[in-house]
């Protein structure tokens, strides 16, 4: 499979590209700092928000792992609009690194994480922002998409266990009453989606806390 992984320099997307070429797919980082990356891939040097359907159109999947500066969190949005428009009308399948703030908290949907987080939290222009862009993401007409929430703590630098669930929009807590995802465990859920696809769906990852 041809994958395209944009921010793969970054925290989730290093995993993410770990994880693809241990699958042997076939990868391209698409970075504007290639300088970064730690192994030989081909890249795609460019800003997102140049990025043309031209570009991308060689692929089979599309990641989007770009994370927004502080202080410009609505970036999150406009890239993400950004990517589905050019890719819209194309048979590429785009999967977004998403936020858990967009997960419900119940089984009716009635209520999301992003409801519980104060206006005046120092993550919530985050939150909102990529929750906002879900929303967004759902009115770009024909295009292939999948949103993919982790849980609720994110963690970099915890291991790869193996032991993760690929779930539904709802948010998922353990025994313990945690949610937590590794992002060497999230990243590999992401490359089980690859190969067992569920599109144009939002679901989430998680992991055991007792693992990490």
């Amino acid at each position: 499979m041809k994958i395209g992984i944009i921010g793969a320099t970054g925290h989730v997307g290093s995993h993410l590209l770990k994880a693809a070429l241990a699958q042997n797919h076939e990868v391209t980082a698409i970075v504007r700092s290639p300088e970064q990356l730690t192994v030989a891939v081909p890249v795609l040097k460019k800003d997102l928000f140049d990025l043309t359907t031209a570009d991308l159109s060689p692929f089979d999947v599309v990641i989007d792992a770009f994370n927004a500066p502080r202080g410009k969190e609505e970036m999150h949005k406009s890239s993400l609009i950004h990517l589905a428009t050019i890719l819209s009308g194309t048979p590429v399948w785009l999967i977004v690194v998403g936020g858990a703030s967009s997960l419900y908290l119940n089984q009716e949907k009635t209520k999301r994480l992003l409801d519980t987080i104060p206006e005046t939290s120092p993550i919530h222009p985050t939150a909102s922002n990529m929750a906002q862009s879900l929303a967004a993401l759902k009115e770009v007409p024909d295009v292939t998409w999948t949103y993919v929430s982790p849980a609720a703590n994110f963690i970099y630098d915890a291991p790869y266990t193996g032991k993760y669930q690929i779930n539904e929009d709802v948010l998922v807590k353990d025994e313990a009453g945690k949610s937590e995802v590794s992002m060497a465990d999230y990243a590999q859920g992401v490359m089980d989606l690859i190969e067992n696809p569920q599109k144009n769906i939002h679901i989430s990852i998680a992991g055991n806390s007792e693992n990490y």
